[in-house]
């Protein structure tokens, strides 16, 4: 392979809330949203075609809203609607600052702002070298945003899923921040993760992988020209497989 080629020819980026909201005391930071669509750019220029899934952390967590006597499918249709916050953000600033064609697609009807998720219209966007962003997760309740990631990696049959994560560059045995003996894990498999109870991803969203043989990298997305090292066939990170 030449230098500059890339190995894939379509990935998912999973972006949590939190990747929008770096070290600011609000809830979105623009200088990090526009990093981040700055090195979404860079591997399009490989000719590689990118979705993207996004959180909503940054604004509102169900679980957090659950505990405190809401509703568990109300607090999740919540996390909805901030998801499409993040993804409409993410959206502008691709196209305003970085003139990358972009739509964003929802699980949940909200045609004024974006598009409704349609598989084959989907891939058609990708096909066309437009960034598309998922929204609103699966649409569904009691589902996370990882496990939508997984899910619309496997619809669109994107050969990777990429993992962002803020400051910790792939799968340790045990919490970094917490324990000096945790040790990295340069690769393992979705069946061992499991096992191991290793907070990844949830389990509806390893299996999920898993079981469409779908290979998923966990990744520090603030290290500056990760991503484009990922798609150049460098594992950066931690690497998931089914075998």
């Amino acid at each position: 392979m030449k230098n500059g080629e890339s190995h894939y020819r379509r990935i998912l980026l999973k972006l949590s809330g939190e990747s929008f909201k770096g070290n600011n005391p609000g809830i979105i930071d623009p200088t990090v949203v526009s990093y981040v669509a700055s090195e979404i750019k860079q591997i399009l220029a490989l000719g590689i075609q990118v979705g993207v899934c996004v959180g909503g952390g940054n604004i509102w967590r169900g679980s957090e809203a659950e505990s405190q006597g809401m509703d568990r499918a109300t607090a999740d249709y919540a996390g909805m609607l901030a998801t499409m916050i993040n993804a409409v953000t993410l959206q502008d600033m691709l196209e305003r600052d970085f003139q990358v064609p972009t739509r964003t697609m929802t699980a949940i009807d909200t045609r004024e702002i974006a598009e409704p998720y349609i598989r084959r219209r989907a891939i058609r966007h990708l096909e066309r070298n437009r960034v598309v962003i998922f929204a609103a997760g699966t649409g569904n309740p009691f589902m996370t945003t990882d496990t939508a990631a997984a899910l619309r990696a496997v619809e669109i049959e994107a050969d990777l899923l990429l993992m962002a994560k803020n400051n910790v560059d792939g799968i340790y045995d045990s919490d970094p921040s917490t324990s000096k003996n945790a040790k990295k894990i340069d690769r393992i498999t979705y069946i061992q993760a499991i096992e191991k109870r290793l907070q990844i991803m949830d389990t509806t969203a390893l299996s999920l992988c898993m079981d469409n043989n779908l290979p998923m990298i966990v990744f520090d997305m603030f290290k500056k020209g990760n991503i484009q090292k990922i798609v150049q066939g460098e594992i950066t990170g931690t690497l998931v497989t089914t075998t």
